[in-house]
């Protein structure tokens, strides 16, 4: 279940200031897999969607005016350029990005034993939640702050919503896809509300994307070291990332095919000089290529948190390094890949807030969303309801498509039944141990291998049973054709 990529390319629709507009405290309204449904078609899809292009089309490279098709002559937005003046506005944001930093200094980490994320990150949360308005007031365009509102109604109600929700979960002490997405709101809805003069197209969007996503993403990591935040709602090492997929989009962009403001968005090709995509598994390139481009940027930071082979860590991004048809074609597959991982997936929208700006009424000219695979894994309405409890399904839940390649289906296993008290506990034996009864291979709870490092996304979704890499290899599409065509399992990088 995905929802339909028809966005409106003429850009994101601002408010008419010169109207009273009713703000409202965003709900939850995505309770359930049938929500999401409802979601994928409705007005806050289709803003998300339409924001989301926007700005993916600002950062493809540029001919300049007059200069004809020659890529030796394209303007190139890297990272940490001087070529992107930041607008007052882009700058107070920044300050606002800058100020939650340095929050982080005055909050000590806790010394104390933990499992998993270390919890002075819900002190540096509460602190941001007190200092909250203060600092919207502060940072954000006076327009913004007090844009033209019905009584007993205020922009804050719903900035205040999406703007604390960018950071992490204090509860679950996590980051994931769904607060980047959150942030993506927030800065949505200061376009909404006329926060961004407007300029040349893709102008604005630039600075946004440049300006004030790097410097969120730069934030992020920088809390995810500091309070060691879980992923949140993580496919393990069958994500694509652990915590972000923004990066991705707009770093390919970068190194897409020049393009005029008025041309489409290209779906095949490269700049001119683009690395090979296959170079995200050499530390030492993505080291001097992360500080220009958020793509390797991102690479980077796995880089910084993870060890060992690439491949093994991060199978979904190696596999799609093998691409040959051009940056172009792996931006085009991570659209796709956002569309279906994190806007139609439950555990990453089911956090995601309503009001009036992000509003849950259904979109006039959106069509129903294809069912799928994934529609029949989202949980429902009825699916608490509907589950047996059984001590021995919860001992030996069925779990198919996960058998060793090696495994024998007529391999016999011992059984345990009737609980699992010891055979002395009671004094006598128990008559189960005694008597051990075969069952099928298939009720039996099987570890499954680790996967070889393959190097075509169609090899590894055939072999290993992964809704994400079916949905990589249908958003990238073909990877390296001789690769792909291989009939044998590709061989580890030192095989011989």
């Amino acid at each position: 279940m995905a929802g339909h990529l028809d966005v409106d390319h003429s850009g994101l629709d601002r408010l008419d200031g010169s109207v009273q507009h009713k703000f409202m405290v965003p709900v939850k309204k995505i309770n359930n897999g049938q929500d999401v449904t409802t979601f994928l078609v409705s007005r806050a899809y289709h803003d998300l969607m339409t924001f989301l292009m926007q700005l993916n089309k600002a950062m493809f490279p540029r001919h300049p005016e007059g200069s004809g098709p020659d890529q030796r002559t394209a303007q190139v937005f890297e990272t940490n350029t001087s070529d992107v003046m930041f607008s007052e506005t882009i700058l107070q944001l920044q300050g606002l990005i800058f100020t939650l930093g340095g929050i982080i200094d005055e909050v000590p980490l806790d010394t104390g034993p933990r499992r998993f994320g270390n919890a002075s990150f819900r002190r540096w949360h509460a602190l941001v939640a007190s200092r909250g308005d203060a600092m919207l007031h502060q940072f954000l365009p006076s327009n913004v702050v007090s844009f033209n509102h019905e009584p007993d109604s205020d922009p804050l109600l719903e900035l205040r919503a999406y703007f604390l929700g960018s950071f992490g979960s204090p509860q679950r002490l996590d980051y994931g896809t769904g607060h980047e997405l959150s942030f993506l709101a927030f800065i949505a809805c200061i376009w909404k509300l006329g926060g961004f003069a407007s300029s040349r197209p893709g102008s604005v969007e630039r600075e946004i994307v440049l300006g004030l996503i790097e410097p969120y993403l730069a934030l992020i990591r920088r809390l995810i070291l500091t309070y060691t935040l879980e992923p949140a709602g993580s496919h393990g090492v069958w994500g694509l990332d652990d915590h972000s997929f923004l990066p991705y989009v707009f770093g390919s962009a970068q190194y897409g095919p020049p393009i005029t403001d008025s041309d489409q968005v290209p779906t095949e090709g490269s700049l001119a000089g683009a690395p090979d995509p296959g170079s995200v598994t050499k530390a030492a390139f993505v080291e001097k290529e992360r500080k220009t481009n958020m793509y390797f940027g991102a690479i980077g930071f796995i880089y910084d948190v993870k060890k060992g082979p690439f491949w093994e860590h991060s199978p979904t991004l190696y596999d799609i390094s093998g691409v040959r048809a051009g940056w172009a074609k792996i931006n085009k597959g991570m659209i796709k890949m956002y569309n279906v991982e994190v806007l139609s997936k439950f555990p990453v929208v089911q956090h995601f807030p309503f009001g009036s700006l992000f509003s849950w009424d259904r979109n006039a000219n959106a069509s129903e969303p294809p069912t799928t695979v994934h529609s029949s894994s989202q949980p429902t309405r009825d699916s608490a309801a509907s589950v047996s409890i059984s001590s021995a399904s919860m001992r030996y839940p069925v779990q198919q498509g996960t058998q060793a390649p090696w495994a024998s289906s007529r391999m016999n296993h011992p059984e345990t039944t009737g609980g699992i008290q010891a055979p002395w506990a009671s004094g006598q034996p128990s008559s189960s141990a005694a008597n051990p009864r075969p069952v099928e291979p298939s009720s039996l709870p099987v570890r499954r291998a680790d996967p070889p490092p393959f190097r075509s996304m169609e090899t590894a979704a055939k072999r290993v049973n992964m809704p994400l890499m079916q949905s990589a290899s249908k958003a990238i599409g073909d990877t390296d054709s001789n690769v792909a065509s291989m009939a044998q399992p590709a061989k580890a990088p030192w095989a011989k």
